[in-house]
């Protein structure tokens, strides 16, 4: 079942919040990062499931990425959406919303942000962040 779901109707909050509710253990971190990306460096106990894919033709959307996530999780558990900068996941944050996730809060600024606020551990920011590749 869809609804329909717009940007608007996504919570966004920033990454100092976004910590907050992790360490709430209530959220999980849910990284729509590409697997290149995701293996880099990613946030401690994350899920990743790849919003798009970089394809010979440019940049595609994973068509099965709603289903993956309702593969891990529930319509109710309670998930931060995060890519690299915050195209992606504001994206992704809108099509689960759309597919009945009720839970959802997507983190401004993506993993970059969080690496520049030191949230990833001591490693240079250059080791860890991705040039990023999407923008909305």
């Amino acid at each position: 079942m869809y609804f329909v779901c717009s940007h608007e109707d996504v919570v966004t909050v920033d990454v100092h919040a976004a910590k907050d509710l992790l360490n709430s253990a209530a959220y999980t971190y849910l990284d729509v990062r590409s697997v290149e990306e995701f293996n880099k460096s990613h946030v401690e106990n994350a899920h990743n499931v790849p919003y798009m894919f970089i394809t010979e033709a440019g940049r595609v959307k994973n068509p099965d990425f709603v289903a993956q996530v309702s593969a891990l999780c529930t319509s109710e558990d309670k998930l931060v959406v995060a890519c690299n900068s915050g195209g992606r996941s504001l994206k992704a944050s809108v099509d689960l919303i759309g597919s009945g996730f009720k839970h959802i809060v997507n983190m401004g600024g993506g993993y970059s942000t969080w690496v520049d606020a030191g949230f990833a551990g001591n490693k240079p920011a250059e080791e860890l962040k991705t040039v990023c590749k999407f923008r909305p």
